[in-house]
């Protein structure tokens, strides 16, 4: 018995040490991965306008990154915000180098974020490296936050009046525009969701965090992935149930955002109509089919509401469960932006049998913003 245990104990301390040796071969072969990709950049960075920051002064900056000056925390780790010797306002991306998920993360953002440039975008500003372990991304610093901190919260939300939503609206789908048409790649951002756009000092929208973005090339559509990465609440069938990508994934998620951005309700919660609870595209659908849109929108007693209605309009095609019946996104900034637009009639929208179960009922409260990465 003693040498069966014996055995055993010596098995599982194997185990651990293989798994464990396996784990730093992968965190040092992230790290040499992303240090060439930083050895690009050093020869680039001239030409791609980025500035490579010394630690001390982004320490100095940061007030040795205080806890007061944390912004928040992802993936990779912590955000903080800070203000550089010249005055210039920044926000710090710091990477927890014992993270595996943020060394991909931090690989996949440094690779994006060089070749995209556009207004409803976070401008990168550079990078600070000291030795193997500190591993920063330096960004513009985005004066208001992020967008759920407005149209989550009652106070905050009366800032938003209607131009300022549409506008937000209008400013992330031309985002989306760009990284699906535009830019230098072809990118599916696979993350959009109100915590993801960032506000300037003038409520200016740009999309941020392009740690779980994918990369498509020009003659591919859509491609199969055994990693699923995104929001609840936000991801397409076809995605969470069969790990089909395309850039039908974004639309869906725009135009789940946009109903958010709408109405101030999120859509990880659930709503009540007719006596039964419906999840927030399904809630929206029903009252837009029964001409009821005015129990939807935030503040009723608005001017333009007809934009409004088309707003809707379009984001119950977005979120259609065919991924196929769903516009792309050039299609959507057209009715946007088109006086008098014929739209199609959406159909029912995705999950719209989905009925919630007693747990999501009783925490429809809570706030359900987790990213999750699921292995198919």
């Amino acid at each position: 018995m003693v040498i069966f245990i014996s055995c055993l104990f010596y098995h599982v301390w194997i185990k651990t040490q293989q798994q464990r040796e396996h784990s730093i071969l992968k965190l040092r072969q992230m790290s040499l991965a992303i240090q060439s990709v930083i050895s690009l950049w050093k020869m680039e960075g001239s030409n791609l306008g980025f500035s490579q920051y010394d630690y001390s002064h982004i320490k100095e900056a940061t007030n040795n990154f205080s806890v007061g000056n944390k912004l928040g925390q992802g993936g990779f780790g912590h955000v903080y915000k800070g203000r550089l010797s010249s005055g210039i306002k920044i926000a710090v991306k710091r990477l927890e180098t014992c993270s595996l998920q943020g060394l991909l993360e931090f690989q996949n953002e440094i690779q994006l974020i060089s070749k995209l440039q556009h207004k409803n975008l976070v401008k990168l500003l550079g990078y600070c490296t000291k030795g193997e372990q500190e591993k920063m991304l330096v960004y513009e610093y985005m004066e208001n936050k992020s967008l759920d901190c407005f149209i989550f919260d009652n106070v905050k939300g009366a800032q938003l009046n209607w131009s300022k939503r549409m506008h937000i609206i209008d400013g992330v789908a031309q985002g989306l525009l760009y990284l699906h048409n535009y830019s230098r790649l072809c990118v599916v951002h696979r993350d959009l969701k109100a915590n993801n756009i960032l506000l300037d000092g003038e409520m200016n929208p740009k999309i941020s965090d392009f740690g779980m973005a994918r990369i498509f090339c020009s003659n591919v559509k859509e491609s199969n992935t055994t990693r699923i990465v995104g929001t609840h609440g936000y991801i397409p069938p076809e995605y969470a149930f069969h790990g089909v990508c395309s850039i039908k994934t974004d639309v869906f998620s725009f135009g789940v955002l946009t109903l958010e951005i709408i109405s101030s309700k999120r859509t990880a919660q659930f709503y009540d109509y007719n006596g039964k609870l419906y999840n927030l595209i399904s809630y929206a659908w029903l009252l837009w089919r029964d001409e009821k849109l005015g129990e939807l929108i935030y503040s009723p007693s608005c001017n333009g509401y007809h934009e409004i209605e088309k707003c809707i309009h379009v984001a119950l095609l977005c979120v259609q469960e065919n991924a196929d019946h769903r516009p792309d996104m050039e299609r959507v900034v057209t009715m946007l932006n088109t006086k008098d637009v014929s739209l199609p009639k959406p159909m029912q929208p995705a999950y719209f049998h989905v009925n919630p179960s007693e747990e999501e009922v009783s925490s429809c409260s809570a706030i359900m913003a987790m990213s999750i990465t699921l292995e198919r």
